[in-house]
């Protein structure tokens, strides 16, 4: 199968590490695949080609499809693309009404979604079953749990992200919370990862917490709750201070334990890009 790959993102963030794991993983099951990435983006530094608008229609035709991986990449996909479009839909928030927007969402042959919630906010929006297949994010799984007293937390500025929740709870049970601007380098020396937000697709972040064998105390919302079953391989809390402080009471390696094991069964980047190949040929056989 010979895939091109867009994505327009300006930060390695969730989605872009999951393009690159796709990427990748295509290549070594034996496909064709090329990634594309905006100048200056850290994708390029990863591997991927520029992405040359003007070139992109005559490219596009080499192809059998192109999947767009953000949302301005679906919108440049949805114009220029010469071949089927698939995009992947990883944001909880609903689907604009718009005219443009219902234009955009009518081209894509297949949107893969990366959790039931959010496949039930496209369907919401009028995108038909058909139209419509889950592929959850995959994370590498490192050899050894993590080991080391670090209660992590994402460094981030989005507001829709419950960092000011997250320090004011570890204040009251007397912790300090650790912020991480690198999740991945940080966790082989901590114990768990706070993780809250007022809207989640799914939280790769919470996966790579999980496949180290961190608690992961994560926000009950979107889709966390399909990656999390509260007291069995991790912590789902309401954003409430009480509730926060209370969940950093629970951290327990057996469900650090358990997490793993949930990520080795279910999460890992071979089922992530297995899922993938069985969605393209879903979306190929209905283009």
């Amino acid at each position: 199968m010979r895939v091109l790959h867009l994505d327009s993102g300006l930060e390695m963030r969730g989605g872009q590490w999951q393009a690159l794991r796709l990427h990748q993983g295509l290549i070594r099951e034996g496909h064709e695949s090329v990634l594309l990435a905006r100048e200056g983006s850290p994708l390029l530094r990863q591997g991927a080609s520029p992405l040359h608008l003007r070139r992109l229609p005559a490219l596009s035709g080499r192809f059998d499809l192109v999947h767009a991986h953000d949302a301005r990449s679906h919108t440049i996909g949805a114009i220029l693309s010469r071949v089927p479009l698939v995009v992947s839909r990883r944001v909880a928030f609903a689907v604009r009404s718009s005219a443009v927007s219902r234009w955009k969402y009518r081209v894509p042959v297949l949107f893969l979604a990366v959790s039931r919630y959010v496949a039930e906010r496209l369907k919401s929006a009028g995108i038909p079953d058909e139209r419509i297949a889950i592929v959850y994010d995959g994370v590498p799984v490192p050899a050894e749990p993590s080991d080391g007293p670090d209660i992590l937390m994402p460094d981030t500025a989005d507001p829709a992200k419950g960092s000011a929740l997250a320090e004011s709870a570890a204040r009251l049970a007397g912790l300090t919370l650790k912020r991480s601007s690198n999740l991945e380098a940080d966790m082989p020396r901590a114990r768990a990862l706070v993780y809250l937000s007022h809207s989640e697709g799914l939280g790769s972040g919470v996966l790579l917490g999980m496949a180290h064998g961190l608690t992961v105390i994560a926000s009950r919302v979107g889709g966390l709750p399909e990656l999390i079953e509260d007291g069995v391989n991790g912590i789902l809390v309401p954003n409430d201070e009480e509730a926060v402080k209370s969940a950093l009471s629970r951290i327990d390696p057996r469900l650090g334990n358990a997490a793993r094991e949930t990520v080795l069964a279910r999460f890992t980047v071979e089922n992530m890009v297995r899922s993938t190949v069985e969605a393209y040929k879903k979306a190929l056989a209905h283009a």
